[in-house]
């Protein structure tokens, strides 16, 4: 099983690696000489990062090598127990039947997926036990979250008591809206779930049939609000007024988590979402808050900070409508580059109709435009919560780097024309490439 653990030229043990932030390699360990049957991997990272890529690459073995685990079992379980911050590090153990096993992987190991993102805990499946390490809490979540699965299969399931849990919201959705939100085969839920790494089911008991059901959200607070709120945009969507009539304007002055309203007109709407809703996802992505827009209402969810951030960058949006917008006091802010660009430089680096600052902007995932500064001169501003780096291709940097690159093959091309024609721009042949393959 050594190859195929470690990939062709080890390609498996660095995505490994990558995924769960160790390092790993095969070495021997003391003096008793290599063992012809075995050789050992060593990981090194935090108690989690090791946690993870041990589990993944014994479940990797079982499949090569089936039986393998139980022999190592009670060497394998106990690793590392209480060693985290919280003293409560552990592994719990329960065993499948061949149909529950496919049940709980789900396809392409969706349904591990989610539970492992909504629980917080590490769920692996090696053979047919599922292994669960974790905090003692994220462990519990954990094994109710995979009991209510199993249950659902039997029938209708009701969560008793959850009001009084932290990890649990659940939202009225009306009859006529359970299909459009749910989607054939679940798709639409699924795809919520996926984006958001929750878990999510609609929960009634037997003896109930109204006009309503309830739809749990189960997973970390952040989570659970983005993905309510986009239930609550396609419920608003299909039944327009169910979550939105009578609502006001609200900004909240908590300095942690908690959610703003905005209120759009009629054609604020269509431009602040975009085609497809990319300007939201654009400007919900820079601001590192939950943007969603329920019917006209802008829900804007995050700490202060972050939804501080969000409208102010709305609120530019709609103001590039009316002209040109006046920014001031830029260097003051921890989320903002400005660049000067050359005159001659401008046209090409914003492109037809904004076209290359939005191709840059998605890529980069930030928010960019020409602003006027206090003596009404004109620079580009980048906008992004994530600074970026040297090598990052996301963040303010990667996009300073993409706009330079502009303003150098124009000035090359400017300064070609004059003698070397076209072989001026040759250097920077590759990247403009790559832009026109996109």
């Amino acid at each position: 099983a050594v190859g195929f653990v470690t990939g062709r030229a080890g390609n498996f043990l660095r995505s490994i690696e990558e995924q769960w932030k160790t390092l790993m390699f095969f070495c021997d360990v003391g003096s008793g000489g290599r063992n012809k049957d075995y050789e050992k991997l060593a990981i090194f990272g935090t108690v989690r990062g090791r946690r993870g890529a041990e589990l993944l690459v014994l479940s990797a073995v079982e499949t090569k090598v089936p039986g393998y685990f139980d022999r190592f079992r009670d060497e394998v379980i106990p690793r590392d127990k209480g060693k985290d911050e919280s003293g409560t590090w552990g592994t719990d153990t329960m065993t499948f039947q061949d149909d529950e096993l496919s049940y709980a992987l789900g396809k392409q190991g969706g349904t591990r997926k989610k539970l492992e993102r909504s629980s917080g805990a590490i769920v692996q499946y090696v053979g047919h036990n599922a292994l669960f390490s974790g905090t003692r809490s994220e462990r519990k979540k954990a094994r109710e979250y995979m009991k209510w699965l199993f249950e659902q299969l039997e029938g209708p399931v009701y969560v008793d008591g959850w009001q009084e849990r932290d990890d649990c919201t659940v939202i009225e959705v009306p009859a006529d809206c359970i299909g459009y939100v749910t989607g054939a085969r679940r798709a639409a839920l699924g795809g919520i779930e996926e984006d958001w790494g929750v878990l999510m089911f609609f929960m009634n008991r037997r003896s109930e049939r109204g006009r309503a059901e309830e739809l749990i959200i189960c997973g970390p607070q952040r989570a659970r609000r983005g993905a309510e709120l986009k239930v609550m945009s396609s419920v608003e969507t299909k039944s327009p007024g169910t979550f939105t009539r009578g609502v006001r304007e609200k900004t909240s002055s908590e300095k942690g988590f908690d959610t703003d309203r905005m209120i759009f007109k009629d054609d604020e709407l269509s431009y602040a979402l975009g085609k497809e809703g990319s300007t939201r996802k654009k400007l919900e992505g820079a601001a590192g808050a939950i943007l969603q827009y329920v019917g006209h209402v802008a829900f804007i969810a995050g700490t202060l900070k972050q939804r501080k951030r969000a409208k102010e960058y709305v609120s530019w949006l709609l103001a590039q409508r009316r002209g040109s917008v006046t920014i001031t006091n830029v260097s003051s802010r921890d989320d903002s580059t400005e660049m000067h660009i050359p005159e001659n430089c401008k046209g090409w680096v914003t492109g037809n109709r904004g076209s290359e600052l939005r191709r840059m902007e998605q890529e980069t995932g930030t928010y960019m435009f020409m602003a006027l500064d206090e003596r009404g001169e004109e620079r580009l501003i980048i906008f992004c919560h994530n600074a970026g780096s040297k090598v990052s291709p996301t963040g303010r940097m990667a996009a300073e780097r993409l706009v330079n690159e502009m303003i150098q093959e124009k000035l090359r091309d400017d300064g070609g024309r004059g003698g070397g024609g076209r072989d001026s721009r040759s250097p920077s042949r590759g990247r403009r490439d790559s832009r026109d393959r996109r």
